[in-house]
């Protein structure tokens, strides 16, 4: 593992705002797609009711970010895994662990619905971000953070990804992506084939071992991620400005409506994972460009919340139950206000969350660890 100079280090490309601003949407909806009856939503009651694959979404972006980011250093041999994945650990935990401290109510009904080894193995693998390997735990002490363990996963490969071959061509590149999209939907295809569960129907209320596995485990997302940093390389061949950016969101953002507005139609294996790759490719590169969509999406305010989008996501869920299981609204004569006013509590405490827990929190980590890594060194 070679030394990387800190100037090296510190080099990073311009940010992609358009991208933070859809994060906002994309947090809020899985938001809602928890907490509220889609029908509230009129014409976009679809998109609530199929929040499910703004997840699949934000696992692409992850790899695109970090392709974006990272693969012309790691082609290069400037980029230093170790200080990549505590890096990635800084960002991460903090919030993650908060997170399970809210989820600490939960442990009396997770002792009751699993057995005393399934139990003592969730509580041991969930604070080391191992439980998405296990089904049956994914969604141990807080439903959202099997993404965590998905993610943490794919932080530890991303540095051999990374290192892949840059393209020179775009046409045997979108054949291996074309590839990689076919392979992501192999899981669900052979879910639908082989129906392991005996589920006549499945959807987002089904339960099943096999479409657990599917939905939480990071193997059947690992093609969306590795087509994101694939995308990462993609976006580099063309140019910022070129015009057909803003055709691509376009048609990427009619796709994934006209998608969902099929509902029971399309087969909630497939859509759960893979099938949406290109359509988020195109909704991606469109907003990584510089045109009218990208700028509409690049507003300071839905950027600002945008960037406290991972601690509405990793926090929402305990945190809509902590404050309906203290009856809190109810005492203060609030309650006719909602849920609208629990979805405005959940925004503004991920955007305390970011300012007062998850930055403080990571430069002390980082702190630490340098301090850490110079006595070590010494």
């Amino acid at each position: 593992m070679s030394f990387v100079p800190a100037a090296t280090e510190t080099r990073k490309p311009a940010p992609l705002k358009a991208l933070t601003g859809l994060r906002c949407f994309a947090a809020v909806n899985i938001l809602l797609f928890h907490f509220s009856n889609p029908k509230w939503f009129g014409f976009m009651a679809p998109v609530v009711d199929s929040g499910y694959i703004a997840v699949s979404y934000f696992i692409m972006l992850s790899g695109f970010v970090l392709g974006y980011n990272y693969n012309e250093r790691a082609r290069n041999g400037e980029l230093d895994r170790k200080r990549f994945w505590e890096a990635r650990f800084t960002r991460i935990y903090p919030i993650y662990f908060l997170s399970l401290l809210l989820g600490l109510g939960n442990l009396r009904g997770e002792y009751g619905s699993h057995t005393h080894a399934m139990f003592w193995t969730g509580l041991v693998l969930t604070p080391l971000l191992l439980q998405g390997f296990i089904p049956a735990i994914a969604t141990f002490m807080n439903t959202p953070a099997w993404t965590m363990s998905a993610e943490a996963f794919y932080y530890f490969i991303f540095p051999w990804l990374a290192r892949w071959k840059k393209p020179t061509r775009i046409r045997p590149h979108l054949l291996k992506m074309t590839a990689v999209w076919a392979l992501g939907t192999v899981p669900g295809a052979l879910y639908m084939v082989f129906n392991p569960d005996g589920i006549a129907h499945p959807d987002r209320w089904s339960y099943g071992h096999w479409l657990w596995a599917l939905k939480y485990t990071p193997y059947g997302h690992l093609c969306s991620f590795v087509f994101g940093v694939m995308l990462a390389n993609l976006d580099a061949m063309f140019s910022r400005t070129h015009r057909v950016r803003l055709w691509m969101g376009l048609a990427g953002f009619a796709g994934i409506y006209l998608f969902v507005c099929q509902g029971p139609r399309v087969p909630f294996a497939l859509a759960h994972d893979g099938l949406l790759m290109p359509l988020f490719a195109f909704i991606i590169l469109g907003l990584a460009g510089e045109n009218p969509l990208a700028r509409g999406l690049s507003v300071r305010p839905l950027v600002f919340i945008g960037e406290s989008s991972y601690c509405l996501y990793m926090l929402h869920f305990n945190l809509w139950k902590l404050l309906h299981r203290s009856h809190l609204l109810d005492r203060l004569g609030l309650s006719r206000f909602d849920p609208w006013l629990s979805y405005g509590l959940m925004i503004a405490m991920a955007i305390f969350a970011l300012h007062f827990i998850e930055k403080p929190a990571q430069r002390k980590l980082r702190q630490w660890l340098h301090a850490t890594n110079v006595l070590r060194t010494a």
